[in-house]
């Protein structure tokens, strides 16, 4: 197989993820922890399970968190990542040390500075759509050929199937996570997950990072076997 990292098929995705943010806090290197959070259904999932099984497992006061990428839209707006991070995550667990938000309005070099201060992140979660899509890295977007120094970028899907400009993590933000963790479930991302396993040159066959992790529920990994 040709998916980059540690393949994991599990029964449920979020409790999955959940343990494994857990794992990474207990085990990190400095006193913070850095959380780069995602968006999408499968996401929220995720942030609502770790919300309850991280409440008392993760001191979330030691917790800086990030974003892999977030839609142009008002931070209130049903499509925002931070409202959803904030209504599944952050505001169930009382916050967190800091929380970094996207805002397309200031352009990406103060987050790619941000992110430069920070050097590495301990876990980037990320997810992927239908079409091999990850952060908001589309099929023959700009952004996948960003210059290796560059960290944040603007972005579009050219197809116009997912709406709104983006502000998103490139490859090279993304390699500098710890861990990268790939959340996959349903069977709409089972032939996405068939084809970069079969070595096609979409998006998420591109992830990189120390450590990378993919959580896959049977659904989405059913057509695993034809790849």
């Amino acid at each position: 197989m040709a998916i980059p990292g540690e393949l994991r098929i599990v029964d449920d995705v979020p409790a999955a993820f959940a343990a494994c943010v857990v794992d990474a806090f207990a085990r990190r290197p400095a006193e913070q922890f850095s959380l780069a959070l995602s968006g999408g259904d499968t996401a929220r999932a995720c942030y609502e399970r770790l919300a309850v099984d991280g409440a008392a497992a993760i001191d979330w006061w030691k917790v800086d968190v990030y974003w892999g990428d977030e839609r142009c839209v008002p931070h209130d707006h049903v499509d925002s990542n931070y409202r959803l991070a904030r209504e599944a995550l952050l505001d169930r667990v009382g916050a967190a040390n800091a929380t970094h938000l996207m805002r397309c309005e200031e352009g990406p070099d103060p987050y790619q500075l941000r992110l430069g201060e920070l050097g590495r992140i301990d876990v980037v979660h990320l997810g992927m759509g239908p079409d091999g899509h990850t952060a908001s890295l589309f099929p023959d977007s700009e952004a996948l050929d960003a210059d290796p120094g560059r960290l944040v970028a603007m972005n579009d899907d050219p197809t116009g199937a997912n709406p709104y400009r983006r502000m998103t993590l490139t490859f090279a933000g993304i390699a500098r996570a710890r861990l990268a963790v790939v959340t996959v479930a349903g069977a709409a991302k089972a032939e996405a997950l068939a084809a970069v396993a079969a070595g096609a040159d979409l998006p998420a066959a591109r992830i990189d990072a120390e450590a990378v992790l993919w959580l896959v529920d049977a659904e989405a990994a059913a057509a695993l076997d034809r790849a």
